[in-house]
């Protein structure tokens, strides 16, 4: 039995096909970016790092930094370097990545001296600058947007001065622990108010109940209160509506709310007229 001869053209364009590819995949080996900072020195990294970062290219200098970090392991460098890449992720608005970078840094490094700093950075991360103790409350409040990140950063600032009391971080730490208690606070009046207008009257007791409980001596507590008295006489409960009206009168003696036909008012009570 014969088997069919093959034919020799076939062949040679096998053999230049597979020629071609082998190059083709040469090429792009060739064409594959080089690291420029191969050889360069953990000091030279940071510098260039620290220049991308101050030139506001953060992208740039969190992908430096974490070079860094991997090059200046086990250094207080590396440290320095691990705190800047998150500040870099946060300044990028790449929340999420500065938050992950930061966790690491504060269970790796337990007893950093840049332990508050880290603290800090972390509360500052969660807390939204343009919602902050300077921004204009006239136009914008926290206590109406998701409360998950406040919480975080409650946590973090109060960490820090619970742990470093005397940090220089301390003080605006603490100032914006109080903003977000009182942002808490709102977050539940807004609620309340809004099962009132609505007529569901029990919810509305329920909010603004805890923002008086849970939330002690923040201003949000009075229309809490006005709230409750409104909701309770709704239902016919005077007794609670009363009781409600002498707790508003001891710590709000001078309220609005205590007038015989005072109603809750139609703006928030952070708006700024």
């Amino acid at each position: 039995m014969f088997l069919p001869r093959l034919s020799a053209v076939p062949l040679m364009r096998t053999g230049l096909s597979v020629a071609m590819a082998a190059a083709l995949l040469a090429a792009c080996a060739s064409s594959k970016p080089v690291d420029e900072t191969l050889g360069w020195s953990p000091e030279k990294l940071y510098a260039e790092a620290m220049e991308q970062r101050n030139g506001g290219l953060y992208d740039k200098a969190a992908t430096l930094f974490e070079k860094l970090e991997g090059r200046a392991a086990g250094t207080p460098l590396a440290q320095q370097a691990q705190l800047e890449k998150a500040y870099s992720h946060y300044k990028a608005g790449e929340q999420a990545q500065a938050v992950v970078t930061l966790d690491r840094f504060i269970k790796l490094h337990p007893v950093s001296p840049a332990l508050d700093y880290a603290l800090y950075l972390k509360g500052i991360v969660n807390f939204n600058d343009n919602l902050g103790l300077f921004g204009n409350l006239a136009r914008q409040d926290l206590s109406e947007r998701d409360q998950k990140s406040a919480k975080v950063s409650f946590e973090a600032f109060r960490e820090l001065v619970r742990r470093f009391p005397d940090s220089k971080y301390a003080p605006d730490a603490a100032q914006r622990m109080t903003y977000i208690i009182n942002s808490l606070a709102g977050s539940e009046v807004n609620v309340a108010r809004y099962y009132l207008r609505r007529g569901a009257y029990i919810a509305a007791i329920n909010r603004a109940q805890a923002a008086v409980t849970e939330y002690q001596g923040v201003p949000a507590a009075e229309e809490a209160l006005a709230i409750m008295m409104q909701s309770y006489e709704a239902l016919d409960m005077q007794e609670l509506a009363q009781d409600s009206r002498r707790v508003l009168e001891k710590n709000f003696p001078d309220s609005e709310y205590l007038g015989k036909t005072a109603k809750v008012k139609a703006n928030p009570w952070w708006k700024v007229m």
